[in-house]
């Protein structure tokens, strides 16, 4: 290059999976089969009717021209109709800002309300993209402490001690959370909106996962009394509607906390397109029963994964949500990423390790249910036969 990369990037590492995924291809490339657990990309299609809506726009020729920054007012009102009967949150279209997927989202409001200097609570562990983005506006990004001792759940006293050290401007909570798949309660939502109005503190919930394998009514942040003037919630239709590469999220909230983020969301883009938009309305219209089947298929998957975790003698919980298992890895193990990819060349299966969402994922790995079943039988296959030559070739 004839000139250095920005300042921002020095601590801005390459996306885990961007780097892996096109280890993985190589693999591919080269006649190796390989079975993808890593990553959540629904295999599973969108509704009939969501297509047929996408197709219909298209073929408008009025459909193909720039859009609105915040989304057509039809899309923004099926948003807030939504939320009204999934999560029994009562939302305006102004409440609503509709996003090119929930990821886009993160660096947005990173960059409306982070300063230089402003510091960031994120889980660890957690989704990498919180810190990368609080990173990337300047920012700077302090984890705390989710571990299996304390529920997967932040811990008020933590955060107390956090806070003390002054200029805390945003905080990143994920339940249903990513990857453990542990659910949020009612309670641990009021004593964080109350922590965030006390510490005037953005609280920021992003929640794609919560109607993939639920064990509750899903639970919204902005159902909280007053979680309106401290909070936004993100979401999205990649995980729940299986429309990953659609592009369809949204952030939900107060509407001067999303006119603050559109400035420079409309810097950015130049609108959404409009057969997505109006397909978007279109799968929200899924009924109980569409949702049911994809959730009865990802049941099915989740007993295989328990398998091949048991196959791994990994310590597991039975009733986590969403779309990934999280396991323990054995204390014999000592190196966990090294030991995923012993598996990966030799068995040609690819498993996330824990270590990539922070230092309270070193013994863990993360299992997508994003495959059918007959690859997770496989991939079962494959690790047992593994298993047994390693062995076997230790044992010479």
């Amino acid at each position: 290059m004839i000139i250095p990369k920005a300042n921002r990037l020095q601590n801005v590492q390459e996306y885990y999976f961007a780097r892996k995924l096109a280890e993985v291809r190589a693999l591919a490339a080269k006649g190796k089969q390989i079975i993808n657990l890593g990553i959540g990309n629904p295999d599973q299609l969108p509704s009939a009717a969501t297509v047929a809506a996408l197709t219909n726009s298209a073929e408008a020729p009025q459909s193909h021209g720039y859009q609105s920054y915040n989304g057509i007012v039809s899309l923004r009102e099926a948003i807030a109709t939504w939320y009204g009967q999934a999560y029994s949150v009562a939302l305006t279209e102004a409440e609503v800002l509709p996003l090119m997927g929930s990821k886009e989202g993160i660096a947005h409001i990173s960059m409306a309300f982070l300063n230089p200097g402003d510091k960031v609570l994120v889980p660890n562990p957690g989704y990498p993209a919180y810190a990368a983005a609080a990173r990337l506006a300047g920012a700077e990004p302090i984890s705390y402490t989710l571990d299996e001792d304390n529920g997967w759940l932040p811990q008020e006293e933590e955060l107390l001690q956090l806070v003390k050290e002054g200029n805390v401007k945003v905080m990143w909570i994920n339940y249903p959370h990513m990857p453990t798949g542990t659910e949020a309660t009612a309670n641990m939502f009021e004593w964080l909106v109350a922590f965030a109005r006390q510490h005037q503190i953005l609280l920021i919930n992003d929640n794609p996962y919560s109607l993939v394998l639920p064990n509750q009514s899903p639970l919204s942040l902005l159902s909280i009394a007053g979680a309106k003037e401290c909070c936004l919630e993100l979401n999205s239709l990649s995980k729940s509607h299986n429309m990953a590469g659609w592009r369809v999220g949204m952030v939900l909230g107060h509407p001067e906390y999303l006119s603050t983020i559109l400035a420079v969301k409309s810097n950015m883009d130049s609108g959404m397109f409009l057969p997505v938009q109006q397909a978007a309305i279109e799968a929200l219209q899924n009924d109980n029963e569409w949702h049911t089947a994809r959730n009865e298929e990802y049941a099915k998957r989740k007993v295989l994964v328990h398998q091949l975790l048991d196959t791994l003698e990994c310590q597991y919980r039975k009733h986590t949500v969403g779309m990934f298992v999280w396991g323990r890895v054995p204390d014999h193990i000592a190196d966990v990423e090294a030991y995923l990819d012993d598996i990966l060349y030799g068995a040609g299966v690819f498993i996330t390790p824990g270590k990539i969402f922070g230092t309270q994922g070193e013994r863990y790995l993360r299992v997508s249910l994003c495959v059918s079943a007959g690859q997770l039988e496989e991939a079962i296959k494959r690790i047992k036969q593994h298993t047994i030559l390693t062995v076997s070739h230790e044992l010479k």
